[in-house]
């Protein structure tokens, strides 16, 4: 399940990229007769559009029509909330390639949910890691309105609230409008810390 923009201008995007390795595994699989259940490896891809019904029809209707042993995607957190119940309830895993949302990781509501990229409080270590390197306390925060920004902005906020990093601005972005809600210029001109984390 292969996450495409509407305006199907991500041809160097992540769901782009990720769809190629995952065809150039399963080729590399075949060629050295790697099987399941005596079959060689196969797929079947999917586009998502981010609707999260969309999504679900596509995946029921995929998996009702062939032996799937497991799905990869989706690109999305909030469709991976949703897809991996389907993939617990046949039994197979779900493997995302993008999702980061924190939530993801409780393997008892996700059993079988795995990502190959780390979730959003896994970066806000690290970035609390570098901040205390350097000795900095204070950054601005710019995020996107989405699922994404959203999720990302909030483990950050709670990661640093518990070590005593202090967030001197939430900026956001309005991905819809592509403009940002305040005067960037003017806040980070004004702002007490020069790190900004986006």
């Amino acid at each position: 399940l292969f996450y495409e923009k509407p305006n199907g201008s991500n041809s160097n995007s992540v769901p782009v990229q990720s769809r190629a390795m995952f065809k150039a595994a399963v080729l590399l699989s075949n060629r050295y007769n790697i099987k399941i259940n005596g079959n060689l490896i196969g797929w079947q891809s999917e586009q998502s559009t981010g609707d999260l019904v969309d999504s679900l029809s596509d995946t029921c209707r995929s998996v009702s029509r062939s032996n799937i042993v497991g799905i990869i995607g989706p690109e999305l957190s909030r469709e991976a909330v949703i897809i991996s119940p389907v993939g617990q309830s046949l039994g197979i895993p779900v493997i995302a390639y993008s999702a980061t949302s924190p939530d993801l990781s409780d393997k008892i509501a996700y059993p079988n949910f795995y990502r190959t990229v780390p979730p959003d409080n896994t970066a806000a270590k690290a970035l609390i890691t570098l901040l205390n390197r350097y000795d900095w306390t204070s950054c601005v925060i710019i995020y996107q309105n989405d699922a994404f920004g959203s999720g990302g902005s909030k483990a950050i906020s709670d990661a640093f609230y518990r070590s005593g990093l202090t967030i001197t601005q939430m900026i956001l972005f309005d991905i819809a409008k592509r403009s940002f809600r305040v005067d960037l210029q003017n806040t980070l001109m004004n702002s007490p810390t020069r790190i900004i984390i986006v």
